[in-house]
């Protein structure tokens, strides 16, 4: 850990602390008035610059309703680089707006064979960046034949 750096752990649970705010539809500020701080301190929580303490992280288990292991989960301790950076890049997307927006949407949607469908068409409108074409290979390897 660099100094004045916050350690990757710290990040993890502010992201994880993040994602499940914007899942459940609070804001910062409504969340630091349940917990007894300011709704800065949440920020500063969420981007791993302060670290929440024991005390916290149970109080803020309990109000967004998991378990404080919820904080924890998804953390890679030692992956190749490539496949960490894929991770946090991923983690990113799924935590920003727009991810919670777009998973809210595709979870509500009942029918499989249009989610299925939703997939191939975001497939086919991807850069062609290897990614959606390790993914065809997967898929086809996976195929029933």
């Amino acid at each position: 850990m660099t100094k004045g750096r916050p350690h990757q752990i710290d990040i993890h649970v502010g992201n994880r602390l993040r994602s499940r705010r914007l899942v459940l539809g609070l804001s910062q500020e409504k969340l630091g008035e349940r917990l007894g701080i300011t709704f800065q301190q949440i920020q500063k929580y969420e981007k791993g610059t302060n670290r929440i303490s024991a005390s916290k992280l149970q109080a803020a288990a309990g109000v967004l309703s998991v378990p404080i292991s919820f904080f924890f989960e998804d953390q890679q301790i030692s992956a190749p680089d490539g496949l960490v950076r894929e991770a946090d890049e991923i983690g990113t997307f799924l935590i920003s707006r727009d991810g919670v927006t777009l998973n809210r949407a595709f979870t509500s949607i009942k029918d499989k064979r249009v989610r299925q469908t939703i997939i191939t068409m975001a497939k086919a409108l991807a850069d062609d960046s290897g990614i959606h074409s390790a993914d065809a290979k997967r898929d086809s390897s996976s195929a029933p034949r």
